[in-house]
């Protein structure tokens, strides 16, 4: 591509470069340019120095990749990581954390817990995550000070929550939030009904028709587990994802989370409404909620992201780690070696990701004019080599200890693995304060 006119800000300069579209390549001693936040160059090495820069980064050994995008998640529910382990989904929801957030959950517990989330995904390689936590006005106080890339999913339910007395109250604040932010560069405003078994119809249509005036996406888990499609057949007389679909809230702008259970018309559905889904595979599997037919619903079309859950059921935040077990889950589910192969998987945990939360034309992948959110994995440790497919080993063979660097819209948020807006010892420290509340040790 034809050098820049005017100077670049930052000039990358990786062994590999990962730009997931076009998918299925590699470009080996490429550089990358941004300028004011974007990219606005990638061409060959000796092009790339032919450009003016004001900094020039060398990543020798290192992979530079669009940022990790974890499409769903409770931010907040950090510190609650590691609470009650080992339990059933409604056992585990209805005695230990329902319960736990009713005692625990305030401004305070958000504030802490969002910034633990958003430290430990920028060390894991995420520039982008979306959040379905209460007190979600908190939350971007927090993803807007750290500099990271966010949706929030404004938490709804028939009951009241904290931080929110009624559904009426949780909706309102959430079309107050969205006016607020509605010109945010990083952050964006989703609702977030919990449940079809915790919103009444009546809740859902409203959610519908002010998501429909405010082109808000709709946040939403479905078809976490067997039971509940069971319940649903048994109280209502139909599967949730039809009720849903006959209630009008399917479409591109839903984001179905989970989605375990996926008979033929609940897959036609999602096709006909271009929906999204999002995919959990650990916290499913602690949880034994279940197995998303993830290959069968990609080549049926249906555009499939990654999340991590929250850190309460997972127990971590850990992308990369999740996408190599989704990549491993999908091969076993479908029966096929050849399901959901490792750039595949790469591009479920970037540009699938960017599509579902509707900000594929901004961030995803590594094209000129896109927003210059970047990963650098460093693959020259003794366990990546040798090198025949870096994006395998990426997937297979490396974990999150192996992020390096990483940029939101150009701004360094992680340098040779230190975070440069949060301090990592006080974050541990008040983590570990907020343990021994909860667990009734404090002194």
């Amino acid at each position: 591509m034809p050098k820049p006119a005017v100077a670049l800000d930052l000039l990358l300069l990786p062994s590999w470069l990962v730009p997931v579209e076009p998918a299925g390549v590699v470009f080996q001693n490429h550089g990358l340019g941004i300028r004011d936040g974007c990219i606005v160059f990638i061409g060959p090495r000796a092009e790339a120095l032919k450009c003016d820069a004001a900094q020039i980064r060398e990543l020798p050994g290192m992979l530079l990749a669009p940022g990790l995008i974890n499409a769903h998640g409770h931010a907040a529910m950090t510190l609650f990581r590691g609470l009650a382990d080992d339990l059933p989904l409604m056992t585990w929801l209805e005695q230990h954390i329902w319960p736990a957030e009713a005692k625990w959950v305030d401004e305070d517990f958000v504030r802490d817990g969002t910034d633990l989330a958003i430290a430990e995904q920028i060390k894991g390689g995420i520039t982008c995550f979306s959040d379905m936590y209460f007190y979600p006005k908190v939350a971007s106080e927090r993803v807007h000070n750290s500099g990271i890339r966010a949706q929030l999913a404004i938490p709804i339910l028939d009951f009241p929550i904290p931080g929110a007395a009624s559904a009426d109250d949780a909706i309102r604040q959430g079309i107050e939030l969205f006016g607020d932010l509605k010109h945010h560069p990083r952050i964006k405003i989703a609702f977030g009904p919990h449940a079809p078994y915790t919103v009444g119809d009546e809740n859902l249509e409203k959610i519908r028709v002010i998501a429909e005036e405010l082109d808000a996406p709709i946040h939403m888990h479905v078809h976490e587990t067997a039971f509940e499609v069971q319940q649903a057949l048994e109280s209502k007389g139909e599967r949730p994802l039809a009720r849903l679909g006959r209630l009008g809230l399917l479409g591109p702008r839903f984001q179905a989370v989970h989605v375990t259970q996926v008979s033929d018309e609940d897959q036609a559905l999602l096709v006909e409404s271009n929906c999204s889904v999002i995919h959990c595979p650990e916290s499913n599997l602690k949880l034994a909620s279940g197995f998303c037919p993830v290959e069968r619903l990609w080549q049926a079309g249906v555009n499939v992201a990654i999340g991590t859950d929250g850190a309460a059921s997972n127990n971590d935040l850990d992308l990369l780690g999740e996408t190599r077990t989704a990549a491993l889950l999908a091969k076993a589910v479908a029966g096929s070696a050849t399901a959901l192969d490792a750039h595949r998987a790469l591009r479920m945990a970037t540009l699938n990701g960017a599509r579902a939360l509707g900000i594929e034309s901004t961030v995803g992948s590594l094209e000129v004019g896109k927003a210059a959110d970047l990963v650098a994995f460093d693959l020259s440790g003794l366990a990546q080599q040798p090198i025949y497919d870096p994006v395998s080993q990426l997937i297979y063979a490396t974990g999150r200890d192996c992020v390096k660097h990483l940029w939101v819209a150009g701004k360094p948020l992680l340098e040779d693995g230190r975070l440069t807006r949060l301090d990592e010892s006080q974050l541990t420290a008040m983590a570990q304060a907020w343990g021994r509340r909860i667990s009734g040790h404090d002194e």
